[in-house]
C-alpha cells in the first residue's frame, strides 16, 4: 500500500482527550500532510472551541528519545510540554516531573526535548498552521505515525490542563485525572 500523506483528526477521533467529550465540535478539528521520510510536516487547526476548550492536537509522546522542532506560520496558539516522572524504572502516566504552556505565535519556533509529551492548541480567531520536523516513514499512518504513543494521553483524557476560554482568552484548567505536578511553568496563562 502506498504511503498517504493526508490524515484528519475528525471529532470523533477527538473524543477520548477532550475536557467535555459529550460537548459539539466540528467534524474536522485539524489535518496532516505528512512529508514522509523526504520532506517535514504541515498541520492547520480550525479555530474555535469545543465545550470551552480550544481546538487543540490530540497530544503524544515519542516512544524514544526523539526531539521535535514546530515552526509556527500562521496564527496563535498554546504549546504545552509535559514530562512523565519515572519511579524504580516505571513512567508515570499520572505524576509529571514538569509541564509547561507556552504562548506561541506565526514567526515562533518551539524545540520539544525527548521524552516530553506535548500538543498545541488553536486559541487565535482564524487558521493556525505549523511545520514540524516528526519522522514519519513512508510505511505508517500518516494520522497515527509508529514514533508516537498516544495512549498514555488518551488514558489520561488528555494533557494535565486543558486550554480554555476564559472571558476571550486563554486559561488553564486542571485535569484532575493528575495526581502530582512537581514543577508547572503556566507561561503567565491564568487558571480558570
Amino acid at each position: 500500500m502506498a504511503f498517504e500523506p493526508y490524515a484528519a483528526r475528525t471529532h470523533e477521533k477527538m473524543l477520548d482527550v477532550l475536557m467535555d467529550p459529550s460537548a459539539e465540535g466540528p467534524a474536522i478539528h485539524y489535518y496532516m500532510i505528512r512529508g514522509g521520510s523526504d520532506k517535514r510536516n504541515v498541520t492547520v487547526w480550525e479555530a474555535g472551541t469545543v465545550g470551552g476548550e480550544y481546538i487543540k492536537t490530540y497530544g503524544h509522546y515519542h516512544v524514544d528519545d526523539l526531539p521535535e522542532t514546530y515552526w509556527f506560520v500562521a496564527g496563535e496558539g498554546v504549546a504545552l510540554l509535559q514530562k512523565m516522572a519515572v519511579i524504580n524504572g516505571v513512567p508515570q502516566e499520572d505524576v509529571l516531573d514538569e509541564f509547561k504552556a507556552i504562548r506561541v505565535k506565526a514567526g515562533d519556533v518551539l524545540h520539544i526535548p525527548p521524552r516530553y509529551g506535548h500538543l498545541v492548541a488553536n486559541v487565535g480567531k482564524e487558521w493556525f498552521v505549523t511545520i514540524d520536523d516528526s519522522p514519519v516513514a513512508t510505511g505508517d499512518s500518516a494520522s497515527m505515525p509508529a514514533h508516537a504513543d498516544y495512549r498514555a494521553v488518551q488514558r489520561m483524557r488528555g494533557f494535565a490542563y486543558y486550554v480554555v476560554e476564559k472571558d476571550g482568552a486563554p486559561a488553564l484548567e486542571k485535569n484532575p485525572l493528575y495526581k502530582e505536578i512537581r514543577t508547572a511553568d503556566l507561561g503567565g496563562i491564568p487558571l480558570a
